[in-house]
């Protein structure tokens, strides 16, 4: 048995944790720093909740039409398939993390006593 092409392999990078950046939390972090009015702040959330929910329903939608091509058989190509919809999961999941801390903060700001 020839294992000599196993050899180039680094074995560490596979146990490595994947990063997940997101543009949304570099964007929402340097407005909340640059923004010097109330309402812009807000405003500014606001817009970047929205193009990350627009963003989430375009990672769906390639996901499905990347099924919709795998399945009709106009590709082969299971690589491109799985990459969409890994996309479109994550994107989903962080989505549903933004929305569960929004409404964390939203009921502690409803059971706060005045």
């Amino acid at each position: 048995m020839n294992i000599s092409s196993l050899s180039d392999i680094n074995f560490d990078s596979l146990f490595q944790t994947p990063v997940i950046t997101s543009d949304l939390v570099q964007e929402s972090d340097s407005l909340l720093i640059n923004s010097d009015e109330d309402g812009q702040v807000f405003s500014s959330i606001l817009d970047s909740a929205a193009r990350l929910i627009n963003q989430t329903n375009a990672y769906s939608n390639a996901a499905e039409e990347e099924e919709i091509k795998y399945a009709l058989g106009e590709t082969d190509n299971i690589h491109d398939l799985q990459i969409a919809q890994q996309k479109a999961n994550v994107s989903l999941q962080y989505t549903v993390a933004v929305r569960d801390a929004f409404m964390s903060g939203y009921k502690e700001l409803m059971n706060m006593q005045f």
